[in-house]
């Protein structure tokens, strides 16, 4: 049922909008509030530069690779980068948590863990944002801050704003939530610093936007159970009908990802930060069962032995790395 809601609503979203302007009361109650938390909302400073990656719609746009790629990149640049998330999903009995190797999804959310395994880089949760930018900083000595999918959490003081674009659906039919996907008007993305589109731009944008094109790459198959690897254009012809599931922002781009790597999938999407039960995973078919790299994180223990993942890394221009970093280096 969920599942059927969020693809009626993303119809409307990225579509015409059709019963959904019976919401445009709504709409107008939520610009207005969000106006006002953002002009009433005091911002506070860690004490280092901090670098926001977001976006204005809601699902996915690639902040996750993103920021696993900017932070990356600071690090060989000789920065301490640290990474700060709301930590969706995941209850802690405290707050700011340190995300490290004992901690799970169920406590840290998803992504947060998954950034923190993949970078090796200290990675903090709280629902205030600022607190963990300082715990960070104070105990792990970090000198950047990274605030994953942070662009609308005013109280952290920020230096550079990074918006994520979805290249395939873009700002979808132009509305704020409920009668479109957006947490803040278009005119939003005026305001950034830097903008990435998320594969190459299927839809117009904003005239004034000159975004930076990401691409994700991923060829390597990881067996979640063994960690055995293959690569892509190594996987046997008979074993290319497999069944794909997804429980991300956006599942038809990890699916397409799939097809266009010559698999044959019986796909199924799940929503956005889902909790996997074991007969989730079960099928009457023998055949691989293939997922992200962020479902992954959840299903280990409870995924059947032929499970596989497919990490992906961001690609990005050096002249979007150059942008950032002369941005960077300005005085606090």
């Amino acid at each position: 049922m969920t599942v059927r809601l969020e693809g009626w609503l993303n119809r409307r979203w990225y579509g015409r909008p059709g019963a959904l302007w019976l919401m445009w009361p709504l709409e107008m109650l939520f610009r207005g509030v969000a106006a006002l938390r953002r002009r009433w909302t005091r911002a506070q400073a860690c004490g280092v530069p901090v670098i926001v990656v977001g976006n204005i719609a809601v699902g996915g746009s690639g902040k996750t690779p993103a920021v696993l790629a900017i932070a990356k990149h600071l690090q060989a640049a000789g920065y301490r980068p640290g990474i700060v998330s709301r930590g969706y999903g995941g209850r802690a009995s405290h707050y700011p948590l340190l995300v490290n190797a004992d901690v799970t999804p169920a406590e840290a959310g998803d992504e947060p863990c998954l950034m923190a395994r993949r970078s090796g880089l200290p990675v903090a949760v709280a629902p205030d944002r600022v607190a963990a930018a300082k715990l960070l900083v104070e105990q792990c000595g970090c000198t950047v801050i990274i605030s994953d999918d942070g662009l609308q959490h005013y109280r952290l003081a920020r230096n550079i704003e990074v918006l994520l674009i979805d290249g395939a659906r873009g700002f979808g039919n132009g509305h704020c939530l409920p009668l479109g996907p957006l947490r803040e008007p278009v005119v939003r993305s005026a305001e950034v610093d830097l903008s990435i589109c998320n594969g190459s731009p299927k839809v117009a944008l904003p005239a004034y936007l000159s975004a930076h094109v990401m691409t994700l790459d991923g060829d390597t198959l990881v067996n979640i159970s063994t960690g055995e690897r293959c690569a892509v254009s190594d996987w046997p012809a008979r074993r290319r009908r497999v069944r794909a599931i997804a429980g991300i922002g956006h599942p038809p781009r990890f699916f397409a990802a799939l097809a266009a790597q010559g698999f044959d999938c019986i796909s199924q999407a799940f929503p956005d930060h889902y909790q996997y039960r074991a007969e989730d995973l079960q099928h009457d078919s023998n055949l691989p069962l293939l997922m992200t790299e962020k479902d992954a994180v959840k299903c280990a223990a409870i995924c059947p032995p032929d499970s596989w993942m497919l990490p992906v890394d961001a690609r990005l221009s050096s002249a979007f790395y150059q942008q950032l970093e002369g941005l960077l280096s300005k005085p606090i």
